[in-house]
């Protein structure tokens, strides 16, 4: 089996807060990022396909129809928005952490249709500290 892993970038902007805290408990937990006015990112998203190598194209996956998936279900819904207005979002706070497990569960399927190839993973870069994965462990 080959992992294969393509690279996506978008900007979106983000309110962590959660609603049934005060805004004290909110500070406390999310620090500035709590601030209401919202802030942005400059998202990263690595999205990792796993399979075998198909004997005729000599690949796992077509990276053009990846990346036709990951265009429309991804960088058109999220990028230069709020995440917070976001239908995924209205029982989630916006961390990357939750923006990790909504790709992946945006792309699971789709990607499944493709062949052999099955969505691995989606690690989600917010700042060049912070990276979040969500699936199959490395």
């Amino acid at each position: 089996m080959i992992r294969v892993t393509r690279r996506y970038h978008f900007p979106a902007a983000h309110v962590l807060r959660h609603p049934s805290f005060s805004d004290a408990e909110n500070e406390r937990v999310y620090g500035k990022c709590a601030n209401p006015a919202g802030h942005g990112h400059n998202y990263g998203v690595e999205v990792t396909v796993a399979g075998p190598v198909d004997e005729g194209s000599g690949r796992v996956v077509d990276p053009d129809a990846l990346d036709a998936i990951v265009s429309r279900r991804v960088i058109a819904r999220f990028s230069h928005r709020l995440l917070n207005e976001d239908a995924a979002f209205a029982r989630l706070v916006p961390t990357a952490e939750n923006l990790a497990r909504v790709v992946h569960d945006e792309l699971l399927a789709p990607i499944s249709r493709l062949g052999a190839a099955r969505l691995a993973r989606v690690r989600v870069l917010e700042t060049r500290k912070n990276s979040f994965a969500y699936g199959d462990p490395e």
